[in-house]
């Protein structure tokens, strides 16, 4: 399960429960939404989706513990693609 609340400005804290909880926080600029998943895509939707896109490769403490979203990319070259069309189709 994942719960996105939102600190401040463009901060998040992402909580993903599985076999142990692990707890995120997450950078969304305006600019890195509107790119990824475009104006109609909130944030929250945006860095749901994408946890739901890293919980597929890699188990939640696996995942960084505070990152910008876009860093994603860097790991998982496929994540931009693979983001909007999931957003495309949602």
């Amino acid at each position: 399960m994942i719960k996105i609340h939102h600190l401040s400005a463009d901060e998040y804290e992402v909580k993903v429960s599985d076999a142990r909880t692990t707890t995120h926080r997450v950078t969304v600029r305006k600019t890195d939404r509107e790119r990824l998943g475009g104006k109609d895509v909130s944030p929250e939707q945006l860095i749901e989706e994408s946890f739901r896109f890293l919980l597929e490769r890699e188990s939640n403490t696996s995942i960084l513990s505070s990152f910008d979203l876009p860093v994603i990319g860097r790991y998982f070259p496929e994540y931009q693609r693979e983001i909007r069309k999931r957003l495309r189709q949602g």
